[in-house]
């Protein structure tokens, strides 16, 4: 019997009900902070007329130092991967997983056929370029890479592009990372590269959906004519250029060393936890990936205690083994692995 594909729409947020505590959607806690929901707030103000995007535009390219023709602002990066879809004719397109559903989801929604590359967890899910078929005219990977947390050098992701393929990186939790190491969202010499951001994890914007495309101008083109009219609202537009300004970068560089931090500790505590096995050695983003036996009972006992973490069987490439854990402050991963040790089967006498 074929194994059952997984459920390529499953996402973190089916996991969250109320009363227990959020460990299965990758969004920085406490967020949006006040003087975003104040810009916001005040941003009601202006609803009557259409949204003009031009200040926002300029401010995405302003930080990533492109021109503005090579930015398209999105109503999230999920709507990126569907303009994509809708506008790319790929003949052989390539999903390296494990990593983010949507875009395989959206391809087939259009109707393209997608071809899967695997990572090996006994190799850390590491990229190996040699792995990625040579006539791949399009391929689709994550960088920090959700849900493996795995971080692939910017290097490595360069040997991917030549003349003729579009490489798509979503580089949706980059922000996440200490100094942005291994971005390629300013590299505008790549032949082909896409980069896809957002704001949605590191300022609380999942509501608003918000986020953009770096590419050629002639890519962000295409894409654009395949965008509704006026795509992204006014309160997102304002979100958007807010979140470019100097200040608004300073505390997402600050939250990403707290995060760095916390995630440390975190690994710390999932080590004292018997039975638990870390995804990767050294995990970049808001999460890390565990290998849990009986992992969807253990998930189902920890609802029962109180907590919410995501399955991971739903992300190809992985099982019913794996569970992936969003990094959170120090007491709540004190609770959160206490309450994992007692969810844990009885390991077998020796």
């Amino acid at each position: 019997m074929a194994p059952e594909e997984p459920d390529l729409r499953h996402h973190g947020d089916a996991e969250i009900a109320d009363g227990l505590t959020d460990l299965a959607v990758n969004v920085r806690t406490g967020t949006p902070p006040s003087w975003l929901a104040e810009r916001l707030t005040a941003a009601v103000a202006g609803l009557a007329a259409y949204p003009d995007g031009t200040a926002a535009r300029s401010a995405v390219a302003a930080r990533h130092g492109r021109p503005s023709e090579e930015v398209l602002l999105t109503a999230g990066a999920a709507e990126a991967f569907v303009l994509l879809a809708r506008t790319l004719r790929p003949r052989h397109a390539v999903m390296v997983h494990p990593q983010f559903t949507e875009p395989e989801a959206a391809l087939l929604a259009a109707g393209h056929a997608v071809d899967r590359v695997l990572l090996d967890p006994a190799e850390g899910f590491r990229l190996d370029p040699a792995r990625i078929p040579q006539d791949a005219d399009l391929v689709v990977l994550g960088n920090p890479t959700n849900p493996t947390s795995v971080l692939h050098p910017a290097a490595l992701i360069r040997k991917l592009a030549r003349p003729g393929r579009t490489l798509v990186v979503d580089e949706a939790f980059m922000d996440a990372v200490p100094g942005e190491k291994e971005s390629l969202a300013d590299a505008r010499e790549v032949p082909g590269l896409v980069v896809l951001r957002s704001l949605t994890k590191t300022w609380g914007l999942a509501g608003l959906r918000v986020g953009y495309v770096l590419a050629g101008a002639g890519t962000v083109t295409a894409l654009a004519a395949a965008q509704p009219l006026w795509p992204v609202s006014t309160p997102a537009l304002v979100a958007a250029e807010a979140c470019m300004a100097p200040h608004a970068l300073a505390e997402a560089a600050r939250a990403a060393e707290r995060i760095a931090a916390d995630r440390a500790y975190l690994l710390r505590r999932l080590a004292d936890v018997p039975g638990v096995e870390s995804a990767v050695a050294a995990p970049a983003g808001p999460f890390v990936l565990v290998r849990v036996p009986d992992a969807l009972d253990v998930r189902e006992r920890l609802r029962t205690a109180g907590y919410a973490v995501r399955r991971a069987d739903t992300f190809p490439g992985l099982g019913p083994q794996w569970l992936r854990i969003a990094v959170r402050d120090r007491p709540t991963t004190d609770a959160f692995t206490a309450a994992l040790a007692a969810a844990m089967p009885p390991r077998p006498a020796r």
